[in-house]
């Protein structure tokens, strides 16, 4: 028999309880006062909407909220009845962030604050995207804020160094060379997170995957894959998909990327990377906007044969800044994902050593979207 003790805390030992709980939760949580202010946030939702309380608290927080927000009947409802409420499926939509989807749940407090906690799918499968999705989301808003104003800095500190190289001794030449490498990096990667910051819309048509695939492999056997096996396996009856053929090649040009370079890993001169594509009946996930479900049967897969994704990271794979590489910037998953999301799909992905495989999830075409 086994026995079980509770031990109660009171007065400033239960606060501190409290607060140390409320900051080290994984879920995001947030206490808006009787006024309708943002009094308090954790860890977990400063790093959701990428801001501290400072800057997420200016302004009253249900005022920013938008007309007939389901948050704010959330919160309304734990005020009026003195008990915690839950809703699935609410729409967030706050700090200009674009809208995502999480349960919610209103506690109220007994001084008319209300602790919200917001709690995001997770995982991989056909409910990922959710915390992964707002990942991205916050790095569109820092990729607006950031972009002009570092790259107006870069011109001039280039431009300065390029000058200084000019007058400089032959010795000094090379480190004002350094400055203006280093200052194109730097440009390369703001360059790279403005791609996130823009929700360029897919050109949906229907597309010939294996096109597209082999547009890939050509692109892959002539650059990253050079020296590598390179196999495929097709399905020759699978319909077109449904898609942005540009934005597919990009897709599976990042998956092919990144299978070489592990490839290339194992450093022995065995490295393989095989496509394979195929038809899985019956398989659904969510639309874009979380309304509905939609057919996503034609898959693809990138397998390799390198010594595979480091444990520590494959829960965060695709969110950014997640990457395994010494010059990384681990943004290349995050904006597959994204890509994939936008069409619809699904990305996953499994790891071991020798064995990595990313799948990819696409709908198919009507006979209307061919005829168009």
């Amino acid at each position: 028999m086994t026995t079980r003790t509770l031990i109660q805390a009171h007065g400033p030992a239960a606060e501190a309880l409290k607060a140390a709980a409320f900051d080290l939760s994984p879920d995001p949580s947030m206490v808006v006062n009787a006024d309708g202010a943002l009094v308090a946030v954790n860890e977990a939702a400063e790093a959701l909407f990428g801001h501290g309380l400072s800057l997420l608290a200016r302004g009253r927080f249900l005022s920013a909220l938008p007309p007939g927000s389901a948050l704010a009947s959330l919160l309304e409802r734990a005020r009026a009845e003195g008990v915690k409420v839950r809703e699935r499926g609410v729409e967030i939509s706050l700090f200009g962030l674009p809208p995502f989807e999480a349960d919610g749940a209103a506690a109220p407090l007994g001084d008319g604050s209300v602790l919200l906690t917001l709690t995001l799918k997770s995982g991989l499968g056909v409910e990922r995207g959710g915390a992964d999705a707002v990942g991205l989301s916050s790095v569109m808003g820092l990729g607006r804020m950031l972009a002009h104003e570092i790259k107006n800095p870069l011109a001039g500190i280039r431009g300065a160094a390029q000058l200084l190289k000019s007058g400089a001794k032959a010795e000094d030449a090379p480190l004002a060379q350094l400055i203006v490498d280093e200052t194109d990096r730097v440009a390369r990667l703001v360059d790279r997170m403005e791609e996130f910051s823009e929700d360029v819309l897919p050109d949906i048509a229907a597309v010939n995957i294996h096109q597209v695939l082999d547009r890939v492999r050509a692109l892959a056997a002539n650059g990253v894959a050079d020296g590598l096996i390179l196999r495929e396996s097709y399905d020759p009856s699978l319909p077109p998909a449904l898609g942005d053929e540009d934005q597919l090649i990009q897709i599976f040009l990042n998956l092919v990327k990144n299978a070489a370079e592990a490839a290339h890993g194992r450093g022995d001169g065995r490295g393989e990377i095989s496509i394979f594509t195929a038809y899985r009946h019956g398989v659904r996930v969510r639309s874009t906007r979380g309304q509905d479900l939609r057919g996503a049967p034609l898959e693809v897969r990138i397998q390799d044969n390198g010594p595979g994704v480091p444990a520590h990271l494959r829960e965060h794979l695709f969110q950014p800044f997640v990457t395994s590489k010494v010059n990384g910037a681990g943004l290349g998953l995050a904006l597959v994902a994204k890509l994939v999301a936008a069409h619809g799909g699904l990305i996953d992905f499994e790891s071991e050593p020798g064995r990595t495989v990313f799948r990819v999830l696409l709908p198919i075409a009507s006979e209307g979207d061919v005829q168009a």
